[in-house]
């Protein structure tokens, strides 16, 4: 069946129903999935309130150029099927949900003996599954508690019937420190050692009071029957599932299983806490962060993270307790938003671990910032500046022998390179290796464009040597008449000396300063640039200057063929009807010619 689609003029023309809606942009590409109980009006405030809407809707719906739609019987219906396309496409405009593929299980194998182990993949028909675990910690708990408490085999033998009885398998050393009774030996009926596996079980399922009541019973049993060793067995067992329940938060037994979701949120963030509640004890609790895409309210994206995270953890319980009002959303559970009493602790509780989130995240970006701000402090101090230097221009020029003078700048932004403003300088009015004549031509065309452009001038310019490239920087400074406007400083490589204008003495910073190692890390991008930008340009005049040997090659024909096969060793591999289209038929034999006899002299 083919899906309606309609352009983005035709949005009135979606019917008035409960659906999901998909936006394609020009080149066919999927950017937006959406739910709505009325698809028309839910489509329509896109066009009708764009004066209204943030900056990243109002992008969107510029790209919008046709929609589709699916209807369904219900709101959750179309939570649903939002979610399974949303995870599927990963549409750029919407927030990211992923597949749990990924997410620890512990699975109890469907074979005789069954083991107890833990996987990342589900097989389907390979047994039972609990979980996923929030977190590779959490699943090694219950497991290391399940083997302190219970004998399971961790073999991997085929232990049916036929095997055991032909003697197959002897019995290893987890045997012989009891971790295991042996049933690979018949040394354990199956009937016992099932009972373990269905202790096992109700621990992994969140039932913690069933094996807690059976060891108490088999204790008391044993006390009764004057085995006192025994009962000391089953009372240190009682006492260590005892000691992992009381890692959970229990507010009342009575509470029955019941998920918790809240949801705190700023302009660009939302952070959602999920508890599951087992007889009133936490089993289980996960916080995950959704940075908004759109202006998407706290509703939209609590319930479609709802639908993920009971997909994700397996969660069938009947009520949800949440922070805020939502809709009922799914059949047969009921939403409610407590006031008072244990379920409302459950939920301070649950904000507690959102925000607690929130703020880790908060100072985890503040660090990064802190850090760029500290570095930029230390420097500001070192080097008695009155401003932070929040943008920093460096210079180098470079030449060989005289050859090919070319030179380069580099901008840093708050303490990092910012490369959409680097500037490569072939120098122009300089003859011979004269790098301060250079260094005063690139400064003095430099800031002469950006005064020229009305353009804000650095806080900090640096250059790549010692008092005499300074200089000649400050002498073109001073000829633009922006001398003292911009702090200027010269760094020399060998001691790492700084140079100011006007001060005879360099000043030496700690070597082990991150204010140094800033100025350091501007100087040799500064050089690493100009370096390249010089190599490129006297390999180019290199193999320009040996085409224009070449009877009837000027500079713009030798131009024209570095730009087509970007080198000499490419124009002696290519055909003569490859260089004729280019050149002609002509210079292509002479060009053919000469390469063939340089060649032949090289061999």
């Amino acid at each position: 069946m083919e899906v309606p689609s309609y352009q983005r003029d035709e949005y009135n023309k979606l019917p008035d129903e409960p659906g999901v809606y998909k936006f394609y942009n020009r080149e066919n590409k999927l950017i937006y999935v959406g739910k709505a109980k009325s698809l028309k009006k839910r489509v329509s405030s896109y066009f009708n309130k764009t004066l209204n809407a943030n900056r990243k809707t109002v992008k969107m719906v510029s790209e919008i150029e046709t929609i589709e739609f699916t209807l369904v019987g219900s709101e959750f219906d179309a939570l649903l099927l939002e979610n399974s396309l949303i995870k599927k496409n990963q549409p750029k405009y919407n927030i990211l949900l992923k597949d749990d593929k990924s997410y620890p299980y512990i699975l109890l194998t469907g074979e005789r003996f069954p083991r107890i182990i833990p996987t990342r993949r589900m097989i389907p028909g390979s047994g039972r599954y609990f979980g996923p675990f929030a977190s590779v910690k959490a699943m090694n708990n219950i497991l290391d508690l399940i083997r302190n408490l219970y004998t399971i085999r961790t073999c991997r033998y085929d232990l049916s019937e036929k095997n055991i009885k032909q003697g197959k398998f002897k019995v290893c050393l987890e045997y012989h420190i009891g971790n295991c009774k042996g049933p690979c030996e018949a040394l354990q009926t199956e009937e016992d050692y099932n009972k373990d596996i269905e202790q096992a079980a109700n621990i992994l399922k969140g039932n913690l009071g069933v094996p807690r009541g059976f060891f108490k019973h088999k204790m008391q049993e044993a006390a009764e029957n004057l085995d006192f060793e025994t009962a000391q067995v089953y009372k240190e067992k009682q006492e260590l599932l005892s000691k992992y329940q009381a890692k959970s938060t229990v507010v009342n037994p009575q509470l029955g299983d019941t998920d918790i979701f809240t949801i705190v949120s700023d302009e660009k963030v939302a952070f959602i806490n999920y508890l599951r509640s087992n007889n009133g004890a936490v089993i289980l609790t996960k916080t995950i962060e959704v940075k908004k895409k759109l202006d998407e309210s706290e509703e939209d994206i609590l319930a479609l993270m709802m639908i993920e995270l009971r997909d994700r953890y397996l969660s069938n319980t009947k009520e949800i307790l949440t922070n805020i009002e939502l809709p009922p959303l799914i059949e047969n559970v009921t939403i409610i938003v407590p006031k008072i009493g244990d379920k409302r602790k459950l939920i301070d509780l649950s904000i507690k671990n959102a925000l607690y989130y929130k703020k880790e995240r908060y100072n985890q970006s503040l660090t990064t910032q802190q850090k760029d701000s500290r570095v930029l402090i230390k420097l500001k101090e070192d080097l008695r500046l009155k401003k932070l230097p929040m943008r920093i221009e460096c210079f180098d020029n470079s030449n060989f022998q005289g050859t090919n003078p070319v030179a380069s700048m580099v901008s840093f932004l708050n303490g990092k390179p910012s490369k959409k403003d680097y500037r490569k300088f072939n120098i122009k009015t300089v003859v011979g290796p004269d790098d301060f004549a250079s260094m005063y031509e690139i400064v003095f065309r430099r800031y002469k464009r950006l005064i020229t452009e009305e353009i804000d001038l650095p806080d900090l310019i640096v250059i790549d040597g010692g008092k005499g490239q300074l200089n000649a920087a400050c002498n073109a400074l001073k000829d633009l008449g922006i001398y003292g406007d911009v702090p200027i400083i010269g760094i020399a490589k060998r001691l790492e000396e700084i140079y100011t204008p006007e001060d005879p003495y360099p000043l030496h910073i700690d070597k082990k300063s991150e204010s140094l190692k800033l100025l350091q890390r501007v100087r040799d991008e500064a050089h690493r640039f100009a370096i390249t930008f010089h190599r490129k340009k006297r390999s180019n005049n290199t193999f320009k200057s040996e085409l224009e040997n070449v009877k009837g090659i000027g500079k713009k024909t030798a131009l024209s063929l570095l730009k087509n096969f970007k080198s000499i060793k490419n124009i002696q591999q290519a055909s003569l009807d490859e260089l004729s289209n280019l050149v002609g038929p002509q210079k292509a034999r002479s060009l053919k010619d000469a390469l063939q006899e340089k060649q032949k002299g090289n061999l």
